[in-house]
């Protein structure tokens, strides 16, 4: 993967049997280091301001403060640290979730490995979105409507714009059209801008459910 220093992340669950076993699942892992667990969102939060974590595992129910919480308070203070919800049930706080700026969601049950593939594409910038509940999250991006030829992105929007959905960093992006990662956040401004989303993950969705990009 080419990773030289470990990918450093926080297991934040209620369940000591989850953690336990989510930390020996990523510890199989070479390229990386559990941290350390915690079974609340506050834990989250404290952890994550004294570890400066590359990535957050937050199960979204959780007692006191839940994973909703937590999230909006790490990527407000410390927004350089990527999290992905971890969820049971395919419900509406996954969408809240991801406005609150996630990387990713998965369900409990998905096989580990797709779990550690999703802790790399997170990292490599990535959005990874369950398909089980982003139905759930176009509903609620989409919930005033908005004609696909009411959006006029330009051009370079638009490449940047599929580029984005392929999964590229703003770093890959500017590299593939040849231009600053600069003039990359400035489309991405615009293209959110555009589209009444928020991050990211939004576009994304946005994009491949109006099929303004398909994927390969």
């Amino acid at each position: 993967m080419g990773i030289t220093n470990k990918i450093r992340v926080i297991i934040a669950d209620d369940h000591a049997l989850v953690r336990e076993g989510i930390r020996r699942l990523l510890e199989l892992d070479p390229n990386i280091q559990v941290v350390t667990e915690v079974g609340d969102g506050q834990g989250a939060i404290n952890m994550a301001r004294r570890e400066r974590p590359q990535i957050v595992l937050m199960d979204v129910n959780m007692p006191g403060t839940d994973g909703l919480a937590a999230t909006r308070v790490i990527k407000r203070e410390l927004p350089e640290i990527k999290i992905i919800a971890l969820t049971i049930y395919e419900d509406d706080e996954v969408v809240d979730m991801v406005k609150a700026g996630v990387s990713a969601y998965v369900l409990k049950d998905v096989a580990g490995s797709e779990l550690i593939d999703t802790i790399y594409k997170v990292m490599a910038g990535e959005v990874v979105i369950h398909p089980r509940v982003a139905s759930r999250l176009v509903r609620e991006l989409t919930k005033v409507e908005r004609r696909q030829d009411q959006v006029r992105l330009t051009r370079r929007e638009y490449d940047v714009l599929a580029l984005l959905v392929k999964g590229n960093s703003n770093k890959d992006i500017a590299e593939t059209m040849f231009i600053s990662e600069k003039t990359v956040k400035n489309h991405l401004t615009s293209i959110f801008r555009k589209l009444g989303v928020k991050d990211r993950a939004q576009a994304a969705v946005y994009a491949l459910k109006t099929n303004m990009v398909i994927q390969d």
